[in-house]
């Protein structure tokens, strides 16, 4: 049997790699991880023909100049774009966090419905700056969709994540939120502590149209989200871990292993 590879892009200001590859690497998911610099990438896009799920970590890709996630999206669409469309007809996965989850909308991917018309590349949401005009940096509860279909937040019902941005306000062109409902895209929202979605600041931190805090496509097989599920691995991450009774694993965990186990199940 195949073992289940992850290629996780490097390099640019990308700064969660080493946690990302941590959590692909973690009992329970033992990925082989690809930690491809994406000049390396553009320069040999075979590279991912190699792998089952690509992964784009947070962090500031070359500074969130233009947008956040604008100029990578740009440079991975017409560089490696050819590679990306074999790789999802292959029934592969995609996951993009915080800054990865900007690129994937940047690029058109998310919530990629253009592609059923021949638009691959067509953009149909952008995420934009924060209604605090600030950086939020915090941690925020999450409801998942009863309805979704993605294949990373199977079985789980609420999380509890940190986030760390600056532009994750998610907005979308019109009929595209009726779109994505209908479709079962709308996977995450910020919610309550009690687990209702919410518009409220600080539980929304940025505004997000729908209060939501992530998308899939129209297979489930692509997410992106902005909260952060490789910065809450093991109960010492949790920001009052010393006076509750944690399990030791984190709840960002279920994430990673969600997709190791569909590549086994389904690719391997």
């Amino acid at each position: 049997m195949t073992k289940p590879r992850a290629l996780m892009v490097t390099g640019f200001g990308i700064n969660c790699d080493y946690e990302t590859g941590y959590a692909l690497s973690m009992p329970g998911v033992e990925m082989e991880v690809d930690a491809c610099h994406l000049n390396d990438l553009v320069a040999d896009p075979s590279r991912l023909d190699l792998a089952h799920l690509f992964v784009i970590p947070g962090g500031f890709s070359y500074g969130d100049h233009i947008a956040s996630g604008r100029v990578m999206g740009n440079r991975l669409k017409t560089r490696v774009g050819e590679a990306i469309l074999r790789f999802l007809d292959e029934g592969k996965l995609i996951l993009g966090i915080c800054n990865g989850f900007q690129v994937l909308v940047k690029m058109g991917l998310l919530p990629g419905n253009g592609r059923a018309q021949g638009e691959v590349w067509k953009q149909t949401a952008t995420l934009t700056r924060n209604d605090s005009g600030r950086f939020e940096d915090r941690w925020v509860h999450l409801k998942v969709g009863k309805n979704h279909r993605s294949v990373f937040l199977k079985g789980i019902e609420s999380l509890y994540l940190p986030i760390r941005h600056g532009e994750g306000k998610l907005v979308f062109s019109e009929g595209v939120p009726q779109e994505i409902q209908k479709k079962g895209q709308d996977v995450l929202f910020y919610a309550t502590a009690e687990g209702e979605p919410t518009s409220e600041y600080p539980s929304n931190p940025n505004g997000s149209e729908g209060n939501l805090a992530g998308l899939c496509d129209e297979t489930g097989r692509i997410l992106g989200l902005m909260p952060h599920p490789e910065g809450y691995l093991h109960r010492t991450n949790h920001p009052t871990w010393t006076r509750l009774n944690l399990p030791e694993e984190g709840q960002g965990v279920v994430v990673f292993r969600n997709a190791a186990e569909y590549v086994r199940r389904e690719l391997c």
